[in-house]
C-alpha cells in the first residue's frame, strides 16, 4: 500500500484563488485584450475571494482551539499550517496587496499591455509569500520564498527607466539568490543535525534529545536566520534595500517592501519561537545583536540621506531592528501587530512618493516635497500622519506597536536593547521631521499636484488606520494574541 498524503483544499484555498486569478488575468489579456481597468477588477475580485477564504480559515482555526485542539494545526502531512498565526499573516498580505494595487494604479495603467504582466506578478508574489507564512516544512518555506521573490525581482525592473530599474532588479536578484542559497544550506545542515525538516518535528526532536555535537544544527540555524534576515532588510544584510527602493518603480515599491517584511518576520517568528525554542540560549544573543545593529545603522544612515526613498529604506532597516526586539522578547502578538501596522503605513508612504515623483520614476529628492502642503494639503496631512506613525508618536498605531515589543523585550531581561531602541526611536524622529518641515515650512513650487482617486483612497484609509489603531488598538491586538497561542 502506498500512503497518500492528507489533502485539505481549505488549507491552501487562498493560494489556489490567487494563482488562478493570476492565470485568469493573463488568459483574459491574451484572448480579449481589455482595458487595464478590467484586469484590475479581476485582480481585485481575486484578492477579495482569497480574503473570504482566509476569513473561513480564521473561523475554523479559532473553533478548533475552542474545542481544545492544540495550536499546532497542520495539513498536507505536516507541510502546511492552518493555525491562527498563518491565517493572520495571510490576511495581512492580502490587505497590503489590495492597498498596493490601488496605490500603484497609475503605474499599472501606464504600462499599457504590460499591465497584465505586472498585475499577474503581484498576485503570484502574494501567492508565494502566502505559502511561505503557512509553511511548516523548511523546503515548502523555501519554495514559497522563491515564488514570491522571483516575482518581486521582475517587478523591480518592470519600468521605462531602464538604467536604475535594471540595476535595482539585478542587485535584488543577485543578492536575493545568494541569500536563498544560504537559507538552503542552513536547512540542509539542520536536517543533518536533527534528521527533520518540519518545524514542529524539529521542536519535538530537540525537546526529546540532547545533541552530543550541536555545532552542525547551530550553524544551520544561523544560516537559516541569515537568509530570512536578508528578506526583512535587517543589518548587516540590508545593503540591497536603499538601491532597490530607489531604483524600482515607485508605484510598486511600497508593496514590495511591505510584503517582504510580513512574510520574512512571520517566518522568523515561527521558526525561532515554534521550531527551536530549546536552542534560545544560542540564537537569542545573535538576534539581539542583529536587532541592535539594525536600529543603529538604519537610524544613523537615514539621517544623512537627501532622497525620500532612501530615507524610507534605511527607516525600514531600523524598523526591522525594532521588530526583532519583539522576537527577542517572545512577543509574538506584538510582532504581528507591529508588522501589520508598519506595512500599511509603508504602502501609504510610497503612495505619496509615487504621486509626487511619478509612479514609474526612480529618483525622489527631498526638494520635490518642498511646500507640498500648498500644492496638495490633503496629501501632506496624510503623509504627516503616516510619518509620525512610523516614528512612534503617541496616539498612533506605531506607538502601540513599539510599546508592545519593547515591553516584552524588557520583561525578558533585555533592558539594554530596549534602551538602545528608545534612543534609536528618538533619532528616527529627526529624519521624519525633515520631510514634514520641507512640506510645511518651505516655499511651494508653482502649480498644484494631481492625485488619482485610488491613491487618495489609499492615503485616507492608511492615515485613518494609523490613528484609529493608535487610539483603539484592542481589536487588532486581540486578533494577534489569538493568532499565536503559546
Amino acid at each position: 500500500m502506498i500512503p497518500t498524503p492528507e489533502i485539505s483544499l481549505l488549507a491552501i484555498l487562498p493560494e489556489l484563488i490567487l494563482a488562478l486569478g493570476a492565470a485568469a488575468i493573463l488568459l483574459v489579456e491574451v484572448q480579449w485584450k481589455p482595458a487595464t481597468t478590467v484586469l484590475g477588477g479581476v485582480a481585485g475580485f481575486t484578492l477579495a475571494g482569497a480574503g473570504a477564504a482566509g476569513a473561513v480559515q480564521w473561523a475554523d482555526a479559532q473553533q478548533a482551539l475552542g474545542l481544545g485542539a492544540s495550536g499546532d494545526l497542520v495539513a498536507f502531512s505536516g507541510m502546511i499550517t492552518v493555525d491562527g498565526f498563518a491565517v493572520f499573516a495571510r490576511l495581512a498580505l492580502l490587505v497590503v496587496a489590495g492597498f498596493g494595487l490601488a496605490a500603484g494604479w497609475r503605474y499599472f495603467a501606464g504600462l499599457g499591455r504590460r499591465g497584465a504582466e505586472a498585475l499577474a506578478l503581484v498576485l503570484l508574489a502574494t501567492t508565494g509569500f502566502s505559502i511561505m507564512v503557512a509553511s511548516n516544512n523548511l523546503i515548502m518555506l523555501f519554495l514559497g520564498l522563491e515564488v514570491g521573490s522571483i516575482a518581486l525581482y521582475v517587478l523591480a525592473g518592470l519600468t521605462g527607466e531602464r538604467g536604475r530599474s535594471d540595476e535595482a532588479a539585478m542587485k535584488y536578484f543577485l543578492l536575493g539568490s545568494f541569500a536563498s542559497a544560504i537559507f538552503v544550506y542552513g536547512a540542509a545542515l539542520l536536517y543533518a543535525g536533527t534528521g527533520q525538516l518540519e518545524i514542529l518535528a524539529i521542536r519535538s526532536f530537540l525537546g526529546a534529545n540532547i545533541l552530543a555535537s550541536p555545532a552542525v544544527a547551530l550553524i544551520g540555524l544561523a544560516l537559516v536566520l541569515v537568509g530570512l534576515a536578508f528578506k526583512v532588510s535587517a543589518a548587516p544584510f540590508h545593503s540591497w534595500a536603499p538601491d532597490v527602493y530607489q531604483g524600482a518603480p515607485a508605484g510598486v515599491t511600497g508593496y514590495m517592501a511591505a510584503m517582504a517584511k510580513i512574510a520574512g518576520f512571520a517566518a522568523i517568528a515561527r521558526f525561532l519561537l515554534r521550531g527551536v525554542p530549546e536552542l534560545d540560549g544560542s540564537w537569542l544573543p545573535l538576534v539581539a545583536a542583529i536587532s541592535a545593529l539594525s536600529m543603529v545603522v538604519g537610524a544613523l544612515l537615514a539621517l544623512v540621506q537627501d532622497d525620500v526613498r532612501r530615507m524610507l529604506a534605511y527607516s525600514g532597516v531600523a524598523h526591522a531592528g525594532f521588530i526583532m526586539t519583539g522576537v527577542v522578547g517572545g512577543a509574538t502578538s506584538g510582532v504581528l501587530f507591529y508588522v501589520a501596522v508598519y506595512s500599511i503605513q509603508l504602502v501609504g508612504a510610497f503612495a505619496v512618493v509615487a504621486s509626487v515623483s511619478g509612479p514609474a520614476n526612480s529618483a525622489s529628492p527631498l526638494t520635490d516635497y518642498r511646500g507640498l502642503s500648498g500644492r496638495s494639503p490633503a496629501m501632506a496631512a496624510a503623509f504627516t500622519v503616516l510619518l509620525l506613525g512610523m516614528a512612534g508618536l503617541p496616539l498612533t498605531s506605531g506607538f502601540v506597536a513599539k510599546f508592545s515589543v519593547f515591553a516584552d523585550a524588557w520583561a525578558a531581561g533585555f533592558g539594554w536593547l530596549v534602551l538602545l531602541a528608545v534612543v534609536a526611536t528618538v533619532a528616527t524622529f529627526v529624519f521624519y521631521l525633515r520631510i514634514i518641515v520641507a512640506m510645511y515650512m518651505d516655499e511651494p513650487s508653482e502649480g498644484s499636484l494631481a492625485v488619482d482617486a485610488p491613491a487618495r483612497w489609499v492615503l485616507a484609509v492608511t492615515a485613518a488606520i494609523t490613528v484609529l489603531w493608535g487610539i483603539f488598538p484592542g481589536m487588532l491586538l486581540d486578533m494577534a494574541r489569538d493568532a499565536f497561542p503559546l
